[in-house]
C-alpha cells in the first residue's frame, strides 16, 4: 500500500511525485498487488482527470477536534500505468491549488487536523475495501500520522495486525510548528502517553522523526533528505535504504527491501 503526498499527473512534477507515479506502477509490473492514495488537493480537478466519488466507501463521518467530518473518497486511474489513485477528501480540509504551506513556507492554518483527517480517512478507507496490506510505504510529511492511526486501530481491531511500515524521505519541509493544539486532539483519539512523547514537537523534523520511529524501514527516496533525518534513522537502528540515482536500480532494490522488512514469504500469499 502506498500513501502519497505527490503523484504525478495529479501534481506538479518534483522528485518526490516523480516517486510517487513510478515506483507503484513499476512494483506492480513486478507482480505486486497494490493500492494508491493521496489527499485530494484543489488542484486534482475532478473532470480533467475523470475522478469519481466511490459511493460505497465514502459517507462515513470521522471526529476530529470533537466535531464530525465526512470522509469522501474519490478514484482516478493513471490510464498508462494501469494504476487506480484513491483519494481522500473533505470540503471543509480541502488545500486549495497544491500547496501546503504558505508563502512563507509555514504550515497552513488547521494543519494539525488535516493531518488527522488524511492519516485516520486513509486506513478507514483500506479497511472498507477489506484489503489488508502486508506493508504501508507512506511519504511525505502530509503522511506523518499513519503510523499512530496504524497503532491506535490495531488496539481496537486486528484487521493491519502483522503490516509493517516504511517511510519514505524526500526533500519536502516546511517552517515552524504547524499550530493547533495536536495533543489535545490525539488524546481524543486515544493517544498514549508514548505517543504524546514521540509528537510533542510539531515541526518537520519532529513529525518526521515520530513516523520514522514506528516504522520498521527507511527509504531515503530523493538526493536532499534532511541528513538530520538520515542519522537519525541509523542511530535508531532503522532498516535503510540509501538513493540510487537511477530508477531501473533504484525500484528493484526498493522491491527487494520490501521483502527484507516484510519476508517474500508473505508476499506470495
Amino acid at each position: 500500500m502506498f500513501v502519497n503526498q505527490e503523484i504525478v499527473p495529479f501534481s506538479n512534477e518534483s522528485e518526490q511525485a516523480k516517486l510517487g507515479r513510478y515506483l507503484p506502477a513499476k512494483l506492480q509490473e513486478m507482480g505486486r498487488e497494490i493500492r494508491v492514495f493521496m489527499p485530494k488537493f484543489c488542484d486534482v480537478n475532478d473532470r480533467k482527470h475523470q475522478l469519481h466519488e466511490v459511493i460505497r466507501l465514502s459517507g462515513m463521518n470521522l471526529i476530529v477536534n470533537n466535531c464530525d467530518h465526512q470522509l469522501i473518497i474519490k478514484v482516478g486511474s493513471i490510464p498508462t500505468a494501469r494504476m487506480q489513485v484513491y483519494f481522500i477528501d473533505n470540503e471543509e480540509y480541502v488545500i486549495k491549488g497544491d500547496r501546503m504551506v504558505d508563502a512563507h513556507g509555514k504550515a497552513l492554518p488547521d494543519t494539525d487536523e488535516r493531518l488527522l483527517f488524511f492519516g485516520r480517512g486513509t486506513l478507514e478507507a483500506v479497511r472498507k475495501l477489506a484489503w489488508q496490506p502486508h506493508l504501508i510505504n507512506f511519504c511525505g510529511w502530509f503522511t506523518s500520522m499513519i503510523p499512530f492511526y496504524l497503532r491506535r486501530i490495531n488496539k481496537e481491531n486486528a484487521f493491519f495486525s502483522g503490516t509493517k511500515m516504511i517511510i519514505t524521505l524526500t526533500g519536502d519541509r516546511f517552517e515552524g510548528p504547524i499550530g493547533g493544539e495536536l495533543e489535545r486532539k490525539m488524546k481524543t483519539d486515544g493517544a498514549t502517553a508514548k505517543d504524546l512523547r514521540l509528537y510533542g514537537q510539531t515541526d518537520y523534523l519532529g513529525l518526521m522523526k515520530s513516523a520514522i520511529t514506528y516504522s520498521q524501514g527507511v527509504i531515503i527516496g530523493t538526493p536532499d533528505v534532511h541528513p538530520e533525518l538520515i542519522a537519525f534513522a541509523k542511530e535508531n537502528k532503522r532498516n535503510v535504504l540509501d538513493y540510487i540515482e537511477d530508477p531501473a536500480e533504484f525500484y528493484p532494490r526498493i522491491n527487494k527491501f520490501y521483502d527484507s522488512i516484510v519476508g517474500a514469504s508473505n508476499f506470495e500469499k
